[in-house]
């Protein structure tokens, strides 16, 4: 199978010092009379997709490697019936405690039967695959659910890098440095736009501790205002955001969220994207707001589409292992900033239509909780399947005390 590329090596290190695993939830509506049955069918027709069955082999100063094993019976986790919805999330929250380690194995499956109250779906059951974020980013993952729960489309193999790659190091980042030139320029003659400006440290960016909770809210796609179902949660998060904060004590007006995107161009690593800081702009009207936002962001994409953009990520790419490792055991997450790229993090993933089914039961839902880290005590997931979108809120209690509060006031702010 071929070493680790460069940035799922970085991801799979910094694993252990800051928690990564990504947990995506699908609730399935109607009864399921025999769920064993139907965990073992899943796990053999994982053991039809070779995502499935790797693992990391990690030995020596180098790049760990992936090897393929088989789809062992404990990646599959029968779980007590949790009761209500609000029981599935505090139950999913608490699963964060318990992070993989992809040496054993880089996926597990939870499955909650006899969930009560699901939204938009009465009684069902609810599986969470918990995949490390080495094997996939938020799109690759997600096509591995969907393969697992039904879909028939195949999940593209991603090419391993080549063995000498690093010899490539020199000339790739001398084209690096070239191309980087080149974008200060358009930078300066306005062609491109200068990387966003950062944000003032809010209590959101608390380091989490305390309990950690989760909310949902759901809404029909069509009720989601703004250009895009990612703008218009984002202008959402504008509002509710920054209300909770004004309403103790602190100054929203220069707000911001951080937004993962996809990245141009040919996959050549488990994870092909890259975080980009936008304005959330709560003083404007909703719809300026918006418009604004989805302004920033397309300016993004065009500055993440520049040739030095891509010039980098190819020098990355052939780093040597070992000065790669080194530099990951630097990182100390004690240490804080007054400024962040953004006061919360928004990922958003289209995860297709409403065709996956858990045995008999059907598809009505998805969701997804982006992980916490040192800076950023509370994230949001947009997900959506068929007609249906989740907005997920996840945060720590010493970041946000009162999430109920909060959860009403996205609520809200999602019917301008």
């Amino acid at each position: 199978m071929g070493r680790l590329a460069a940035v799922d090596a970085q991801t799979y290190w910094m694993a252990a010092t800051i928690p990564s695993d990504q947990f995506l939830l699908y609730a399935f509506a109607g009864p399921v009379p025999d769920v064993p049955a139907v965990v073992r069918a899943l796990r053999e027709r994982a053991r039809r997709c070779p995502d499935f069955r790797l693992r990391i082999q990690d030995c020596g100063p180098g790049y760990p490697r992936w090897v393929h094993g088989d789809v062992a019976a404990q990646q599959t986790v029968v779980h007590p019936a949790p009761g209500r919805w609000a029981d599935l999330l505090d139950a999913v929250a608490r699963l964060v405690d318990d992070q993989l380690d992809p040496r054993a194995m880089a996926w597990r499956l939870h499955v909650f039967p006899g969930v009560e109250d699901i939204p938009g779906g009465g009684d069902g059951v609810v599986a969470v695959l918990q995949v490390a974020h080495a094997l996939a980013d938020g799109v690759r993952s997600s096509a591995l659910a969907a393969w697992l729960f039904g879909r028939d489309t195949p999940v593209a193999p991603v090419a391993p890098p080549r063995p000498l790659e690093p010899l490539a190091l020199p000339l790739r980042a001398y084209r690096a440095a070239r191309t980087h030139r080149q974008l200060v320029r358009d930078t300066t003659t306005g062609l491109v736009a200068p990387p966003p400006d950062s944000c003032p440290v809010l209590s959101c960016n608390n380091r989490p501790e305390g309990r950690r909770r989760i909310r949902t809210v759901v809404r029909p796609r069509v009720r989601i205002p703004g250009p895009t179902v990612t703008v218009g949660v984002l202008a959402a998060v504008a509002d509710a955001l920054a209300g909770y904060l004004r309403e103790r004590g602190e100054d929203p007006s220069r707000l911001g969220a951080e937004v993962p995107m996809a990245k141009a161009g040919q996959r050549r690593a488990r994870n092909h994207f890259g975080n980009v800081g936008v304005g959330l702009y709560p003083a404007l009207p909703f719809a300026e707001r918006a418009a604004r936002i989805a302004d920033e962001l397309a300016m993004r994409r065009r500055r993440a589409a520049h040739p030095a953009m891509a010039a980098a990520d190819r020098a990355f790419a052939a780093m040597p292992g070992p000065l790669l490792r080194w530099g990951v055991a630097q990182f100390d997450p004690t240490l804080r900033s007054p400024t962040v790229t953004g006061n919360t993090v928004l990922s958003s993933v289209n995860r297709g239509p409403a065709d996956l089914r858990f045995g008999s039961a059907a598809a009505v839902l998805t969701a997804g909780f982006p992980a916490l880290s040192p800076m950023m005590g509370l994230t949001h997931g947009v997900h959506g399947i068929g007609d249906t979108v989740t907005i997920s809120i996840y945060a720590a209690e010493s970041a946000v005390a009162d999430i109920d509060s909060y959860a009403a006031r996205l609520a809200a702010a999602l019917d301008p």
